[in-house]
């Protein structure tokens, strides 16, 4: 079923917009926070192959303590992943998915007081997880892989994230104008699909279909992305290009992430992916209170 017939009819079984009256209320005052300071959004992998914490919290209990350890150390936003995105990762199927994030979704709608986040490319989990209680969509293909993807997003009101991705690695590629294509060729059709600007937020990918060289590189032209106009979020947690900074496991990466986090934010990123969530916020404090005393 397309992703704009399965809006329409969970709408029409509910007897009322997809995305709930709270729900609503938590993602604007999202948005809204945005415009003042930086925030935090606290990764929670409901996965058993994800490449830093695969498995620690595809348990219902492990997952809804994690999440809420997550805002007392002071999180906006929880991001909810039920696919791997890593290299080679086994793609799973949309009910799979749907199984992993859907009872844990909808019990963090109705315990957390931050709104949450749907890591999809399918735009069928994107809907129901919305119904379910979600506000922002994720895209890690930015709304190019599945074809009903915008139609899910401007049907439920939800927020979008765009994030740049590639099928490959190239090194010859000049990235940045690469991820202007990309983003590009996202907000014509989030335009197309009636998807207001002003719950937009783009992400550059860092580790996704990127060289090392990149990565480093997608972080400093942050100001270039900037003048987009929009929102932009870094999630450089754990990646693989610190190592090659670095070596290190995943784990063994937080010192190199907090680094990658900061330059993001001197360099304008208003929303930072995390799984280390109060580490993080302690960095960026710490570089705003540098940053305000110059």
């Amino acid at each position: 079923m397309g992703g704009r017939a399965l809006a329409v009819r969970i709408r029409r079984h509910q007897g009322k917009d997809l995305m709930r009256a709270e729900v609503r209320a938590k993602r604007d005052a999202f948005l809204h926070k945005l415009k003042s300071r930086p925030a935090v959004m606290g990764i929670l992998n409901v996965t058993p192959d994800s490449f830093s914490d695969g498995g620690r919290f595809q348990a219902f209990d492990a997952a809804i303590a994690h999440a809420k350890s997550m805002v007392v150390a002071g999180c906006d936003i929880v991001d909810i992943g039920g696919e791997s995105t890593r290299p080679s990762a086994t793609p799973v199927s949309e009910a799979e998915e749907l199984a992993r994030v859907g009872e844990v979704l909808r019990a963090l709608a109705d315990l957390l007081d931050v709104p949450l986040s749907i890591d999809t490319s399918k735009a069928a989990v994107a809907a129901r997880a919305i119904a379910t209680g979600a506000a922002v969509i994720n895209d890690v293909w930015g709304l190019q892989k599945d074809r009903d993807m915008a139609a899910v997003v401007a049907e439920t009101d939800a927020a979008l994230i765009i994030m740049h991705n590639r099928e490959e690695k190239d090194e010859r590629v000049d990235i940045l104008a690469d991820i202007r294509r990309f983003f590009d060729r996202s907000l014509a059709l989030a335009a197309k699909a009636g998807i207001p600007e002003e719950v937009i937020i783009l992400d550059p990918g860092i580790g996704f279909g990127k060289t090392s060289r990149q990565n480093v590189e997608a972080v400093a032209r942050i100001p270039d992305l900037k003048e987009y106009g929009l929102p932009i979020l870094v999630g450089a947690s754990r990646k693989r290009f610190i190592h090659s900074v670095s070596p290190s496991e995943p784990t063994n990466r937080i010192g190199g992430s907090i680094a990658a986090h900061v330059v993001a934010y001197m360099n304008g990123a208003s929303i930072i992916r995390t799984h280390d969530v109060a580490e993080t916020i302690q960095a960026l404090r710490v570089a705003a209170a540098l940053r305000n005393s110059l």
